[in-house]
């Protein structure tokens, strides 16, 4: 059924209709990779088979009742697979869709089993009459068997028989060979002698009652087995035409699934699908030369290839043998295999769109019969593609106007390009003429494109670049095979200085293009890293903007705590000494005890809080509130001392000493600053040697914390260039180490993949990475990498 399937396969220019087709395809590689696809082994197509029970008093034979059941257990099979859960719908909704429509026949299953064997027998207890039958003819057998034995026995006492002799079957009865002197010698009946004569076979008398009986059972046999196998088609003939219906359900299954193996044998992906004609694809190859060249332990050279609705023509150029054909073949095929419903050889972030036509004409189509040569069948292609061009028609053409003298052929060519381009046709047509390469440069809606040639090894790099013209390199691959020297300069003597002179301009201008982009490249690297650099400093200056006023808050917080407890003592005072009605003996305790509390708060100010700038924060008091002392020391400031920077409260140590200006550690900050906004201080300062545990404030704790939170496990790196990526990654992979993730993803897309490369060979060098590999087919491929921390 999945041939026929294959056989009806057709282009189609119904968009809706292409979509489908390469969408279900598509799901059923991720069916494949995610649950090893459908299991369709063993399916056969039954047609006339089932067609033959169609009538009634009609059967099937067991065997093929056993290939029925097996079309049946594949089509219940699928449809467990493909149910409508919620992630099937997610993952699968044209599978689903497809599988909806698909039947299942429990009964019919059923029924089978209850009749007949795996290994093809009709089972004992089909019917009651069966198991009776079976059971008189084991009987039968046993009696006929020991009447065998008895007479077996008495002729070999007798010398009639060997001692080795055993029994045979004639005509479905049980016989001794004898040897022909003996035939009288055993009574019974002879059924047959061997081809020499000296053997017959004789049935004894004593079996040959037994073995009528059991010739009669047989028949019973067969007769009751017929009835069974009618009984079995009547049930079954009901659900027919469901049956047959399902089956070729079952080979567009089938066929899907080849579809599938082959995208995933060739490495063909689900493009980004356009209505109208669009073409811009990465990663472009042949699937037939890429096959080809695996067999030969070679890898096939991916195209990038992009044509605009204002620039739809174009024109390519390069040495022989470069892969300029091989491009309009890789086009043509992948196109051809999209609108077919096959999954194309491309990177699956490429657009392509949906032509009306796909017009051809590639190689040498001479014809002794009629009449052709190369110049003319090329023109009765191109008589063919200019009649039926229109703006949604794509036509690939390998070297227009070859063949002929080439000054005439490479106008016509003009001409007919030229053509096509007022019609709006899209195309990709190759060259070796300068006057079309020129033509393409000056020409609106042209554009010129060449395969790549390493002037160095005298090799072509099979890469199309698109943007500039190519050289045909004729003289010097004519150089590399060694054609004399002498004909090669005077054959540049013929055509001229000019003509030779063209060449090494267009490779001048190659050169100079990929300098200048170069010299690009690079520039905007180094923005980047300034831009980099700049935010850091940016986000650093913020963090420690928001610790000081996290300290100072703290600041202001203590001292009016402070301040509240010395109003208090004071308030509290003065209540007394009104109480006391100004009692000369109370109020001098009531003073005694404000004395008391001051050098209390003074005590724990000292103690608590040193920080005289945070106390010019602190809110303002109508009576005059006790100032704090810091435990300071007099001496001089030295490399080593604990000191104070005004208006912080964190202590540091001096590193060293610069004129007017000291380098203080803060914690895990080094800054330097003059000399005279430092003061010592008896303020203990936290030491980083020797300590598994780094020491920050309390908000670079909290702002840890909130990193941590906002931490996310995927990243982003598409579109940036690949030392960007590596920097950004690096960033991100240092923090998912830190804060303990065990599990993050990269999304740097498929593209020319030189960042999926990039990134996994910085992944591999990094300690806390255990594995980097693709994420899951239908969660991105090959385009997302899933990395496992430590």
């Amino acid at each position: 059924m999945g041939v026929r399937q294959a056989t009806c396969m057709r282009f189609s220019w119904d968009c809706s209709n292409v979509e489908r087709l390469l969408e279900q395809t598509s799901e059923m590689t991720g069916l494949i990779v995610a649950k090893s696809g459908l299991s369709l082994s063993g399916v056969a197509d039954l047609s006339q088979e089932l067609g033959s029970i169609r009538a009634l008093g009609t059967m099937m034979a067991a065997s093929d009742l056993l290939k029925l059941r097996k079309l049946l257990n594949a089509m219940a099979e699928i449809a467990r697979m493909l149910s409508p859960t919620e992630e099937n719908q997610k993952l699968y909704p044209r599978l689903l869709n497809l599988a909806s429509r698909l039947a299942t026949f429990p009964q019919v299953i059923k029924a089978i089993d209850r009749v007949v064997h795996p290994g093809g027998d009709i089972l004992d207890n089909a019917s009651p009459e069966l198991a009776r039958i079976r059971s008189d003819l084991a009987r039968m057998g046993n009696v006929i068997s020991s009447a065998m034995r008895r007479v077996m026995t008495k002729a070999v006492q007798d010398g009639y028989l060997e001692a080795d002799v055993t029994p045979s079957i004639r005509d479905g009865r049980l016989v001794i060979p004898v040897a022909p002197s003996y035939k009288r010698s055993i009574p019974g009946i002879v059924h047959d002698e061997s081809a020499s004569g000296k053997t017959f076979y004789i049935e004894p008398a004593e079996v040959v009652e037994a073995n009528n009986k059991q010739r009669e059972l047989q028949l019973e046999e067969k007769r009751e087995i017929s009835r069974i196998l009618i009984a079995l088609a009547d049930t079954i003939r009901p659900d027919l035409e469901d049956i047959v219906s399902n089956m070729e359900l079952l080979g567009v299954f089938d066929f899907i699934n080849a579809k599938a193996k082959f995208a995933l044998e060739v490495g063909a992906s689900m493009p980004k699908l356009h209505k109208g004609p669009q073409v811009e694809w990465y990663g472009a190859r042949h699937p037939g030369l890429m096959m080809a060249l695996q067999r030969q332990g070679k890898e096939v050279v991916p195209v990038d290839i992009t044509l605009q609705k204002d620039c739809r023509i174009l024109l390519i150029s390069g040495p022989n043998a470069g892969g300029k054909s091989v491009v309009l073949k890789t086009v043509a095929i992948n196109q051809y295999m999209a609108q077919c419903g096959m999954l194309p050889c491309l990177y699956d972030n490429s657009h392509m769109g949906i032509f009306d036509a796909v017009m051809v004409d590639i190689g040498d189509d001479q014809s002794i019969d009629d009449d052709l040569s190369t110049y003319s069948s090329h023109l009765k292609n191109m008589k063919f593609i200019l009649s039926h061009a229109n703006s949604k028609a794509l036509a690939l053409l390998d070297e227009p106007g070859s063949g002929t003298e080439p000054q005439i052929g490479a106008a016509i060519a003009q001409a007919m390009i030229d053509d096509m381009r007022q019609k709006g046709l899209w195309a990709v047509v190759t060259t070796h003429f300068h006057s079309l390469k020129r033509f393409a440069t000056e020409t609106e809606g042209l554009t010129n494109g060449s395969m790549l040639y390493d002037r160095q090894h005298m090799q072509p790099l099979f890469k199309l670049q698109i943007g500039h013209p190519g050289s045909s390199f004729a003289v010097e691959i004519a150089r590399k095979i060694g054609l004399p020297s002498e004909l090669i300069d005077a054959a540049e003597a013929i055509v001229g200085s000019d003509y030779i002179n063209l060449d090494r301009y267009l490779l001048e201008i190659t050169r100079d293009k990929n300098y200048w982009e170069q010299k690009r490249a690079e520039i905007r690297k180094k923005e980047r890293q300034i831009e980099q650099t700049l935010e850091r400093y940016e986000n650093d200056a913020d963090s420690l903007r928001e610790q000081r006023k996290q300290i100072l808050n703290e600041a202001r917080a203590e001292a009016s705590k402070i301040i509240d407890g010395s109003n208090a003592a004071v308030e509290r005072t003065i209540r007394e000494i009104r109480e006391a009605q100004a009692e000369k003996q109370r109020t001098a305790e009531a003073r005694e005890r404000l004395r008391q509390d001051r050098i209390t708060l003074t005590q724990e100010e000292n103690k608590d809080f040193n920080e005289p700038a945070a106390l010019k924060k602190a809110p303002k008091s109508k009576k005059k509130k006790p100032q704090p002392k810091a435990e300071t020391a007099k001496e001089e400031i030295n490399v080593g001392c604990a000191v104070l920077l005004d208006g912080q409260g964190t202590p540091g140590e001096v590193l060293a000493i610069e004129g007017s200006q000291a380098t203080v550690a803060f914690g895990n900050l080094k800054t330097q600053v003059p000399l005279k906004r430092l003061k010592l201080t008896l303020k203990k300062v936290p030491s980083m040697a020797g300590s598994n545990q780094t020491v920050t404030s309390r908000a670079a704790s909290e702002e840890m914390r909130q990193r941590q939170l906002g931490f996310s496990q995927e990243i982003d790196v598409r579109g940036f260039r690949v030392d960007e990526a590596i920097q950004a990654v690096t960033y991100y992979i240092d923090d998912a180490i830190q804060f303990q993730v065990k599990r993050v993803r990269i999304l740097h897309g498929t593209g020319t993949g030189a960042l999926r490369v990039a990134i996994r060979q910085y992944l591999m060098t990094v300690p806390g990475v255990i594995n980097a590999h693709d994420e899951d087919v239908r969660l991105g491929g090959a385009g997302i990498t899933v990395v496992e921390l430590a």
